[in-house]
Order: C-alpha cells, then sequence, then structure tokens
C-alpha cells in the first residue's frame, strides 16, 4: 500500500500512520460528527476526506451523525423555541418532523460527497432500515429516546461490503413512533454493541477541559464521573461523557473527545502520537 498516495500533505506522517494502522486492522471505528463541523464547509470537507482515507486503508468505519445547527435554523425559521434539559433537546410532535428532515438532508449530503471520491456509503435511516430499538427518554422531552436494542445485522453487512453506514440518530419505539436520539447516546449505543476499538465524538470545542479551561488529554472513567459530579463538566458536554463513561465500561477499548476544528483532527487521533482531544479510557 502506498501510503504517500493516500494520506493528505498535512495530515499525519507515513511512519506514525505505519505504527498505529495494525491496531485497527479487522477493528471497528466508530465516528460520530456534529452539527457544527457539517455545518462548516471547510471542517466538512476534512471531515469527508479523513473518512475516505479511513476507508481507503481497509479500516472499518461506522458513520453517526448530529444536526444540531441545521435544526436549529429550521426550528427559528418556523419560529419554534430550541429548550434543552441536561444538553437533550425537548423534542415535541411538531419537532420530530423538522429533526427528521433535517437530519435527512445532512445524511444525503455526506452519502453524496463519499460518493463522489469514489467511496461507497449507505445510509441507515428510519425510514429505510432502521437498526435502533428505542425507549422514551424523560416524559418532558416528548419525543427522544434512549437506545435499547441495536440491530447490528445491517451495520456488519455494509462493513463486510467495504462501504461505510452513515447512520441518522434516531430510532424507533416499541409504539411504532420515531424518536430522535441524542447522536453522542447513539454513536456509543452503536460502538457498544459492536464492541468497537474506537469511538470517537467530534465536536467543536478542544475536548474535556478542567476547572482552569485547560485541556486534559487523557483520563479515565471514574476522574470523568468525578468531573460530571462536581459540575465540572456543563451543558451538552454531560451527555458526551456519560457517553464515554458507559462505554468503556461496556466493551469499547477507548472514546476520544475530538476538536473537529482542528485539520485532519480523526486521522490525527487514530493514526499519530499527538491526538486532538482527550482520550477517556476504562
Amino acid at each position: 500500500m502506498h501510503l504517500q498516495n493516500i494520506i493528505p500533505r498535512d495530515g499525519p506522517n507515513e511512519e506514525e500512520v505505519q505504527k498505529y494502522i495494525h491496531k485497527y486492522t479487522n477493528e471497528i471505528i466508530v465516528i460520530k460528527c456534529g452539527g457544527s463541523v457539517l455545518l462548516n464547509p471547510n471542517l466538512f470537507n476534512q471531515f469527508i476526506e479523513d473518512i475516505f482515507v479511513i476507508n481507503r486503508l481497509g479500516l472499518n468505519v461506522i458513520v453517526v451523525h448530529g444536526g444540531g445547527k441545521n435544526i436549529k435554523k429550521k426550528l427559528d425559521e418556523q419560529n419554534i423555541e430550541n429548550k434543552f434539559i441536561d444538553g437533550l433537546r425537548v423534542t415535541d410532535s411538531k419537532t420530530i418532523k423538522i429533526v427528521e428532515e433535517a437530519l435527512t438532508e445532512i445524511n444525503s449530503e455526506i452519502i453524496k460527497r463519499l460518493s463522489a471520491k469514489k467511496c461507497k456509503a449507505q445510509p441507515i435511516t428510519t425510514k429505510k432500515n432502521n437498526i435502533i430499538i428505542t425507549e422514551p427518554e424523560k416524559k418532558e422531552l416528548f419525543f427522544v429516546g434512549k437506545p435499547i436494542e441495536i440491530e447490528k445485522k445491517n451495520i456488519i453487512q455494509i462493513i463486510k461490503n467495504k462501504e461505510v453506514p452513515v447512520i441518522i440518530p434516531m430510532g424507533i419505539g416499541k409504539d411504532n413512533k420515531v424518536y430522535n436520539i441524542n447522536a453522542d447516546v447513539a454513536a456509543g449505543a452503536i460502538a457498544k454493541k459492536l464492541n468497537s476499538r474506537r469511538l470517537l465524538l467530534m465536536t467543536d470545542v478542544e475536548g474535556v477541559l478542567d476547572k482552569n479551561k485547560k485541556l486534559i488529554s487523557e483520563i479515565n472513567s471514574d476522574f470523568a464521573d468525578k468531573m460530571l459530579k462536581d459540575g465540572t463538566i456543563t451543558g451538552g458536554m454531560i451527555p458526551k461523557i456519560n457517553t464515554c463513561i458507559d462505554a468503556v465500561k461496556n466493551g469499547v477499548t477507548g472514546v476520544a473527545i475530538v476538536d473537529g476544528r482542528k485539520p485532519h483532527s480523526i486521522l490525527f487521533e487514530l493514526l499519530s502520537d499527538r491526538g486532538a482531544g482527550t482520550l477517556i479510557r476504562k
């Protein structure tokens, strides 16, 4: 394999890639990309490039995408208030339709952009081939669900075909209704079910910060739990950290909260010494 023809010039160097690539051979990598990264043209281009490179290297990658910024834009256009409880979006019957529309648009765009690079990708949506069975999260959140089962057969088949599954973070409840799922939570549930080697949660912050707002490059799950309890971690970082703790305690080797604003952050996190955020281990 001629790595110089695959790795971007501003990505990790070949020696580092050679060193790390064997860690992930025959393993599964789940990458969740936040809506803020997807709506920035430069960051979106780099995200697509990184997924393409990982696929070209022969590694198994699954994409779960958010859509928060796109959802907010659509709700604002219709004068519907954006409400959150503990970092989770309140999703009533009107909002759920807009959420599904916004996420479907992003899903289609990711598939289209990967296909343009000759990287085969398959959408997984509630309409076509749902894999997430949910139950309601909290009554006051309405149509927000938490995953109770992941049907992995579809995903495994797509990966075997050397294609990239691109998954909408929504599921269907036992009442046959569609539920919105926090994308970090959905990615964590999928990573657990597939015993992934790595789960990457891409975001638009540096990673996990201490009380002095300094980046912490690596922590264990006990310390992360302590930071939740003492209020160091707040807002949208709460579901992220809960997902990290749950994942590493249930079979995922490591979870990284990655700064998606950094060039080729996915490649540097997986295939270099320097990383691109905070790594959380058991």
